[in-house]
């Protein structure tokens, strides 16, 4: 009884980790962007993260969401074919925000790890009275 069990688990676990290996993986080019000092009346600026599918099945970006309403993001709506890359563009607004920032951007997806934390941070100079 004891040896069927172990077959059955070893093969469970087999069968598992092929399964594993069939899934999309998310590898991102960076996932920090510094944008370093900034104008607190100079606008909003931007950065676009690149993530790559380095798995073998199309990768999904579900949802994105950021850690505060200062940051919005958008992404690659169409699924990712393996070797390809998708863009998560993150838009921070430094009005009346002086001083230094740091904000994640969480990004779900179908990977084998579902979910990644991206972050961009700098300094807003606050504006002339």
């Amino acid at each position: 009884m004891k040896r069927t069990f172990l077959i059955v688990f070893c093969l469970f676990l087999s069968l598992s980790y092929g399964f594993a290996q069939e899934k999309a993986v998310a590898t991102f080019v960076k996932i920090t962007h510094d944008f370093s000092e900034i104008q607190e009346t100079g606008g909003d600026v931007s950065t676009d993260f690149v993530v790559k599918n380095t798995g073998k099945t199309p990768l999904v970006i579900n949802r994105v969401t950021a850690s505060c309403g200062c940051t919005t993001p958008d992404w690659t709506k169409a699924p990712i074919a393996p070797g390809k890359t998708g863009l998560i563009k993150a838009t921070y607004s430094p009005k009346g925000r002086p001083g230094p920032f740091s904000k994640s951007i969480t990004v779900y997806t179908n990977a084998v790890e579902p979910s990644s934390i991206l972050v961009i941070k700098g300094d807003v100079l606050m504006a002339e009275k």
